[in-house]
């Protein structure tokens, strides 16, 4: 099983930016999604999720309204569309993929998560 995040990059304020995670080794419909990001120095933070089928979302509050979460299983991908980029949004960002009948519960709890991808750096800065 294995997550691979990409992606990210160097974007200026205000910027647009859409990393995206390519799986393998496992059936993409049978899982839930979720990004996560860490910036120096502090708590990895939750992101955003997307339920197996995709019709269920959910943000954290910081990114809410600017950033969206999507699937295609047909390609294995999961994509977080990041728009109207701020400084504060720098961090690396990571998915994970998870089994957990109740991750639409407590989508931003790590221990939902049953992989990890390695992450993807995003700076935003002017």
């Amino acid at each position: 099983v294995q997550l691979q995040a990409s992606g990210g990059g160097l974007v200026q304020p205000g910027d647009s930016l859409t990393p995206s995670c390519v799986t393998s080794g496992f059936i993409l419909d049978y899982y839930a999604f979720g990004w996560f990001r860490q910036a120096p120095g502090k708590e990895r933070e939750f992101v955003a999720f997307i339920n197996w089928s995709g019709g269920s979302t959910i943000y954290g509050d910081s990114v809410k309204g600017r950033f969206t979460i999507s699937r295609d299983n047909a390609k294995n991908t999961v994509y977080l569309q990041m728009n109207s980029l701020k400084p504060e949004d720098t961090a690396v960002y990571y998915c994970a993929a998870s089994t957990a009948k109740v991750a639409t519960l407590y989508p931003g709890r790590v221990s939902m998560y049953d992989y990890w991808g390695q992450g993807t750096l995003v700076t935003v800065s002017s």
